[in-house]
């Protein structure tokens, strides 16, 4: 195959850390994994397969000594007992040396693992969501609470040198991975994104806002809607285009129409036009591709493939095998590359069309992902595809298309799970259809609470069915929906600078942005159940919310846990002391995001609303008072270039104690790729009153009337900093508080006035909830008695409480 669908491996292992028995193969990948082989022909396997591709860890310290018959290798952390009889099961025991979980029995929890135990995992993800209506059953992960699980390659083709798939010279070999990493979630997850190749970095407009819609869009038709979101101010990063842009309407002895790889002119008559037009207003292109039916006499590219793969011109289609070699070559030089040529970014890859090919036990979802995301990659450029989960490993193949979920409220409150968990398996970057796919009804408050949790996902995708009533346009919702709408897409758009960080430690240190909070507290029982909560980076816990409101209070309801700590939401300043449970009440303007004490998040300044992934001239950087440091990262976002180190990384840090200093250092790296100057602007949280602020640029003081200006919100205790910085400095801004809140009395009434204001109840209700509030000084215990002794309903007493 050409040079474009080979792939770096490093397939061969350690041979230190290789141990061959008769029909057994041991590998010591690390202190912890464990790579088992079990073959009656005695045959092994070196090659990368579908699933690993990376063998060639370093050493790993161990023992290994002879004992009646009984061979004993033992790691740091794991002791393995080999006595080789009929079988894997009898012949290789695995025993944990620490046990996750000294308080659980070893009957419920044992430390020792033979092939074929059973192992419960805390799941992973599945290939898809289509017609799900909630919960889905989810495939297993490699994360578990026993301490202990099992990644089995046994079905796994191997990947010639060439970039062919291979059948295994014994098809009956097992060949599995022992995970044995307690309750090292995190480090577990590392070194299985080590095994089987780390994700890729996502180009930087892959993090901005999707536009997908099932719908026979003409061209002038796509240009209004472009036109209309520049003129909402609502920026766009990608633009798919489904089915329609091809034609559909064939001979039914030809084909049903779903595939397809020649313009429709009556819907497109100008596609290089259109194409050019969509690049001069920033957007990168997809299109959708149902590959299954092969090539039609009636498509433009039919004759090139018949030439490509010597057959005659007969008439006859061109039967899809993408197993072929010759086939999948001609594939992408006849049928792809021309459309790319005119101006096509990216292909969407929408395979339902079964699990088999002419390679026995291979899905072609994954063949398609494989070569597809390779061949995306020529030029020199950074790939990208959409398509459907094909099992452990798909995360080398970004984005994730999860499928047409039904529109309900049980989807929403099944997805945050669904997102975060896949992390268990590796899988970062899932793009949902953002408000759901088909069926339903219209609900503004659901597409709203969609939408909130679209943009604190890892792909923001709006996508629905054609049904000319499912519309996901911000302008066509109700006033106050429509705001709120445009708002979050908008955040989504400005914090690119963040997600695109935590993009680049995906890549490299293996931490998906969306983790379970079980990732960073394996210890708390409470970790565990909070299903929809999970960190967004390493900055930020959301809590998305998932449940229509509480009509009384218009707010809606979310469970929480905090880990111990300070926790601020950014949107309602609301600073919560952790090491519990409680309840959090939103309006349909919020949904709980909340930043770390000492947390820090760069943001793009609300002055860089364009269809554009240029670095940000202006940043908005949010911190919670405390002390913690954020290394921004940013790169060209598109090339290659970063694998040379043109790169930048921009290290920030705080400090609080009498005093609050932040500083920016120098950035290091290639700053050519930087604006010359920055215009800051610095929201600290969580502050008393900002009396006054001082800026040094490399250790110097500045003008502060030209360079600084501040400002101070009581109820939200947020200082805004703003200032300017060359490229080359070192700035640091140091802020002076009131030592005593002397605003607390004041906020917390402005809270509560603003909370009750807006419930729909009897005004006499508001007024008897203030008057307590009042009486009882605003002090939470005292109001919460009050109430009680009121028999006001318990839910608004718990929404009072939380803002007191």
């Amino acid at each position: 195959m050409k040079a474009t669908y080979r792939i770096n491996t490093e397939s061969k292992a350690n041979n230190n850390n290789t141990f061959c028995f008769d029909k057994l193969r041991i590998t010591l990948l690390t202190s912890r994994l464990v790579r088992l082989e079990w073959s009656e022909e005695k045959i092994f396997s070196d090659e990368p397969t579908q699933k690993v591709w990376f063998r060639g860890f370093c050493d790993v310290p161990h023992t290994r000594r002879e004992k009646n018959g009984v061979t004993l290798i033992q790691t740091e952390h794991l002791s393995v007992e080999v006595q080789e009889k009929n079988t894997l099961r009898e012949s290789v025991k695995i025993i944990l040396k620490e046990r996750p979980d000294s308080n659980i029995p070893s009957f419920l929890m044992p430390d020792t693992w033979c092939y074929g135990d059973e192992i419960k995992t805390l799941k992973g993800t599945a290939r898809t969501l289509d017609n799900a209506n909630g919960e889905i059953e989810l495939e297993e992960g490699i994360i578990s609470r026993a301490g202990f699980t099992v990644l089995d390659d046994s079905k796994s083709c191997l990947i010639a040198a060439e970039g062919e798939l291979l059948q295994r010279k014994d098809p009956d070999a097992i060949d599995i991975y022992f995970f044995g990493y307690g309750k090292n979630y995190k480090e577990c997850l590392k070194d299985f994104l080590t095994l089987t190749g780390r994700p890729p970095l996502l180009p930087r407009y892959a993090l901005g806002n999707w536009w997908s819609r099932y719908h026979r869009y003409t061209q002038n038709e796509y240009k209004e809607l472009v036109e209309r979101f520049e003129k909402e101010n609502i920026p766009l990063a990608v633009a798919v285009i489904d089915m329609d842009w091809h034609i559909t309407e064939i001979d039914k002895s030809i084909g049903s129409g779903w595939t397809g790889y020649t313009w429709n002119k009556e819907f497109f008559p100008e596609p290089e036009e259109f194409l050019s037009w969509l690049h001069e207003h920033k957007l990168k292109v997809s299109l959708n591709v149902h590959p299954a039916e092969g090539v039609g006499r009636h498509e433009d590219a039919y004759e090139a493939m018949k030439k490509a793969l010597n057959l005659p011109v007969d008439g006859k289609s061109v039967e899809f095998d993408i197993t072929d070699p010759k086939f999948t070559e001609a594939y992408f030089s006849c049928l792809h590359e021309p459309l790319e040529k005119q101006g096509v970014d990216f292909w969407w890859i929408d395979w339902q069309q079964g699990f088999t090919t002419k390679l026995p036990g291979v899905d072609p979802l994954w063949v398609l992902n494989h070569y597809h995301f390779l061949d995306n990659a020529k030029n020199g450029h950074r790939p990208l595809i959409l398509s459907r989960y094909a099992g452990p490993g798909s995360h080398r193949y970004p984005v994730g298309f999860s499928g047409d979920s039904i529109i309900s409220w049980k989807s929403l409150e099944f997805q945050p799970y669904f997102t975060a968990n896949a992390s268990n398996i590796g899988y970062g970057w899932w793009s949902h259809d953002i408000g759901g796919h088909m069926l339903g009804a219209y609900d503004e408050e659901l597409q709203v609470r969609w939408i909130q949790f679209g943009v604190f996902s890892p792909v923001m995708r709006l996508h629905c069915s054609a049904s000319p009533f499912n519309h996901k346009e911000p302008w066509k919702y109700k006033a106050d929906a429509s705001k709120i709408v445009t708002r979050f897409m908008q955040l989504r758009h400005r914090m690119i600078p963040y997600l695109y960080t935590m993009n680049y430690l995906y890549s490299v240190n293996g931490e998906p942005l969306l983790q379970p909070m079980y990732y960073y507290y394996p210890d708390e029982r409470e970790a565990y159940n909070v299903p929809n909560q999970y960190f967004f980076g390493t900055e930020l816990i959301c809590a998305p919310v998932t449940k229509p409101k509480d009509a009384k209070l218009n707010r809606s309801e979310v469970s929480v846990w905090l880990p111990q700590g300070s926790f601020t939401d950014v949107f309602t300043g609301v600073t919560y002391e952790g090491g519990r449970k409680l309840t959090l009440y939103r309006s349909l303007d919020d949904i709980p995001v909340l930043i770390k004490s000492g947390g820090i998040v760069p943001l793009a300044g609300k002055d860089e609303l364009k269809n554009h992934n240029k670095l940000p001239e202006t940043l908005d950087i949010y911190s919670a008072a405390g002390c913690g440091e954020f290394t921004l990262y940013e790169d060209d976002g598109e090339s290659l270039s970063y694998l040379e180190g043109k790169a930048v990384n921009t290290k920030m840090t705080i400090q609080s104690g009498e005093k609050i200093v932040f500083t920016i250092d120098s950035p290091a790296g290639d700053t050519e790729l930087l604006p010359g100057v920055r215009k800051y602007n610095l929201h600290i949280l969580n502050c008393n009153n900002l009396e006054s602020a001082v800026i040094l640029k490399n250790g110097k003081n500045t003008d502060v009337k030209n360079n600084l200006s501040f400002t101070y919100d009581y109820v939200k205790r947020e200082a805004v900093v703003s200032f300017e910085g060359g490229v080359n400095e070192k700035i640091q801004v140091t802020l002076t508080c009131s030592k005593t809140d002397t605003k607390i009395l004041a906020r917390k009434k402005k809270r509560l006035f603003d909370l009750l204001d807006s419930m729909e109840c009897e005004f006499l209700e508001k007024e008897r909830i203030f008057e307590a509030a009042e009486k009882a000084g605003f002090d939470a215990l005292k109001v919460g008695q009050s109430l009680l002794n009121k028999k006001i309903n318990p839910a608004v007493i718990e929404a009072v409480l939380e803002l007191l």
